[in-house]
C-alpha cells in the first residue's frame, strides 16, 4: 500500500484539491508540504499529536516537511472555533513558545540539509508595508466570500475584530511565500482550517498563474483532536514538566471504548494489518488495545524507558500493587492545614482531582473516591499531618490515582 492510500485507511483525509496531482506527489516522495504552530503556549499538546505524526509518516516516505511556526500570525490569534478573542502576546513569550515548540518537535521530525526545515512567519510578515499588501494581496481576497468561511462562524455571531479578520489573508500569505521561496507545493491543516487554506492556493493561482501547483489536505480529525488536548483538569502537554510521561500514559489508556481503535489507526505507527486484527475485540481485549494505544504514544513522545516505566506504574496503581515511584504526587504544605489536618474535598480541588468542592462532595457521597484502599464516604474526612507524611494513596473511580504527600 503506498503511503497516500494509507494515510487514507487510516482515516487522516478528509478533504483534498487536486487529488491525483496530490497523490501523485506524495506517493513519489515530492511533496514539499507544511504544517503551521501558532505559538499560543510553551509547549505543544495531544491536539498538535495527529499532525506531528502525519509529518513523521510523510517524511518517511520520501516527502519533505517545512514546520511552520507562527511567530507573526501569533500577534493576531487564529479565530477559527472560538467564541472569544485570544490574549495577546508579547513578543518575548511568542519567541519563548516559538523556541519550545522547536525542542520538541525534533523528537519527531529529521531537521538538516535536504531534510525537514523549520521557518517563523514572523520573518516575512513582521516586514510587510501594510499599502503594498493591501494592493498586492488583499485585492485578490472578496470580503463576501470571507465572511462566509467556516473560520469566521462563530465569532460572526458575537463579533469579529478587524485584527482577526486578517487572520485569513496572512495564512494565505504564508503559503504564498513559502511556495515562491521554498518550492512548498502542499499545505495540510485541520477540518477547521479549509476556507483559509483555500485561500493561500487561490492566492497562488491569482498571483502567479492557473498553472501554479497548489494544494490543500485536511485532516479528518484534527479538530476533534484539539478538543482531544483538553482534560477536565487543563491540557495534556507533550513537554513532561507539564504532563508527566505517566499522566500522558493514563490519558491516553483511558480513552473511550468507541474511540480506542480509531487513535491506534491514526496516531500509531502499528501496521494496519495488525491493527485491522484488532477490529473484533471486545471487553477485556479492547483494554489491551488501550494499553497498546497508551504505550506507543508515551514511546513515541517520551522514548521506550519511560513508557515502559508509566506503564508498570499503571499496573502497580491499577492492579493492587499499591504505590508506584512514577504515580502522580501532589505536596502539600504544613499552611495548607488547618489545626494539624485538611479536609478531603479542600485536599482534593487542589490536587485537581474536583473543580470545586461541590464537584468532590458528590464524587465522594457517591462512593467515587477511596483513600489507601479504604472507600470514604464521610464528606468531612481529613488527612493528618502524620498521614500525609506517610504518603496517602487517592483514588477517584477507576481513572484517576494521586498520592498525598506533606512537603
Amino acid at each position: 500500500m503506498k503511503i497516500y492510500e494509507e494515510l487514507v485507511a487510516r482515516g487522516l483525509i478528509a478533504q483534498v484539491t487536486d487529488e491525483e496531482q496530490i497523490k501523485d506527489l506524495i506517493n513519489n516522495g515530492k511533496a514539499i508540504f507544511y504544517i503551521g504552530f501558532d505559538p499560543t503556549a510553551d509547549s505543544l499538546h495531544v491536539g498538535h499529536f495527529m499532525a506531528l505524526c502525519l509529518m513523521k509518516r510523510l517524511q518517511m516516505a520520501g516527502n519533505r516537511p517545512v514546520v511552520l511556526i507562527g511567530g507573526g500570525t501569533g500577534y493576531i490569534g487564529d479565530p477559527s472555533g472560538r467564541s472569544d478573542m485570544r490574549t495577546m502576546m508579547t513578543p518575548e513569550m511568542i519567541q519563548h513558545n516559538c523556541e519550545c515548540f522547536k525542542k520538541q518537535m525534533e523528537r519527531f521530525i529529521e531537521f538538516g540539509e535536504g531534510k525537514a526545515i523549520m521557518v517563523n512567519n514572523a520573518d516575512w510578515l513582521l516586514k510587510l508595508n501594510y499599502i503594498d499588501l493591501l494592493r498586492e494581496v488583499g485585492a485578490c481576497f472578496s470580503v463576501n466570500n470571507m465572511l462566509r468561511a467556516r473560520c469566521y462562524e462563530q465569532r460572526m455571531e458575537r463579533g469579529l475584530s478587524f485584527l482577526e479578520f486578517n487572520y485569513m489573508i496572512m495564512q494565505s500569505y504564508d503559503f504564498y511565500h513559502l511556495f515562491r521561496e521554498y518550492g512548498c507545493n502542499m499545505q495540510f491543516g485541520g477540518d477547521d482550517q479549509w476556507s483559509n487554506m483555500l485561500g493561500g492556493t487561490e492566492l497562488i493561482r491569482k498571483k502567479l498563474g492557473k498553472d501554479a501547483h497548489a494544494m490543500t489536505i485536511t485532516l479528518l480529525l484534527n479538530s476533534e483532536g484539539k478538543k482531544m488536548g483538553k482534560t477536565s483538569s487543563g491540557a495534556v502537554w507533550l513537554d513532561p514538566a507539564k504532563t508527566s510521561p505517566y499522566d500522558f500514559f493514563q490519558y491516553w489508556r483511558n480513552v473511550g471504548d468507541a474511540d480506542v481503535l480509531k487513535c491506534i489507526r491514526m496516531l500509531t505507527f502499528l501496521p494496519l494489518e495488525e491493527i485491522d486484527k484488532m477490529d473484533s475485540w471486545e471487553g477485556s481485549r479492547l483494554n489491551e488495545a488501550k494499553e497498546i494505544l497508551a504505550f506507543e504514544l508515551t514511546k513515541l513522545v517520551h522514548g521506550e524507558e519511560e513508557a515502559a516505566r508509566a506503564r508498570d506504574a499503571s499496573h502497580a496503581v491499577f492492579g493492587g500493587g499499591g504505590a508506584h515511584a512514577d504515580m502522580p504526587t501532589v505536596q502539600f504544605e504544613s499552611a495548607d492545614l488547618e489545626n494539624g489536618r485538611i479536609g478531603l474535598l479542600k485536599a482534593m480541588v487542589k490536587a485537581g482531582m474536583a473543580t470545586s468542592n461541590g464537584e468532590a462532595r458528590r464524587t465522594v457521597e457517591q462512593g467515587g473516591v477511596t483513600v489507601d484502599d479504604s472507600k470514604i464516604t464521610d464528606t468531612s474526612y481529613g488527612f493528618t499531618a502524620e498521614q500525609l507524611t506517610a504518603g496517602a494513596i487517592v483514588k477517584k473511580g477507576k481513572k484517576s490515582v494521586m498520592k498525598f504527600i506533606l512537603k
